[in-house]
């Protein structure tokens, strides 16, 4: 007799278990979302939608016209793989940069700041919003891999490199 009680509470348990470690954040259950993220060591950055994978050169083309920004995406690569170079060439050497009104110019202002708050980091690509000139995406960040916050990223661009690239909490 004191078995059946083992049995639904076990299963409560698992229910319960499972449905807290399937939902990291239910604000982006309105829509697909895209993970992003790399590792120093493994140097691949791939990009992960529900239920598939694949390389995280996901641009923007006649044959993907739901994809990001070129721009944008470079900018994204370079955070997935922790690569600072990266980030900084995604931008014009003239780009403006602002972070929740702090501004910065030029790639060497650019490159301190990404240095010191996102290269380390991993971004998450929740929502995508393309505009004439660039793109807007709905972001997850989290400092260091983990916590974090979300943002809408700003980006304005021309021949493929970001000329302004404007961060607000979302």
């Amino acid at each position: 007799m004191r078995h059946r009680i083992y049995v639904p509470l076990a299963l409560a348990a698992t229910v319960l278990l499972t449905a807290c470690s399937d939902s990291e954040d239910d604000t982006a259950a309105d829509g697909p979302t895209t993970t992003v993220s790399a590792t120093r060591d493994s140097g691949a950055a791939q990009t992960t939608e529900p239920g598939e994978t694949k390389e995280a050169d996901d641009v923007a083309s006649s044959e993907n016209p739901g994809g990001i920004d070129p721009a944008a995406q470079k900018y994204v690569d370079a955070v997935a793989a922790e690569d600072l170079d990266a980030l900084v060439a995604a931008f014009h050497p003239d780009a403006e940069l602002t972070d929740v009104g702090r501004e910065f110019k030029g790639h060497d202002e650019i490159r301190d700041w990404a240095d010191n708050e996102v290269i380390g980091g991993k971004l998450t690509v929740l929502k995508n919003t393309p505009k004439s000139d660039g793109t807007t995406l709905l972001v997850r960040f989290a400092p260091g891999g983990t916590g974090g916050f979300e943002a809408n990223y700003e980006f304005t661009s021309r021949d493929g490199l970001i000329t302004k690239l404007d961060l607000q909490y979302a």
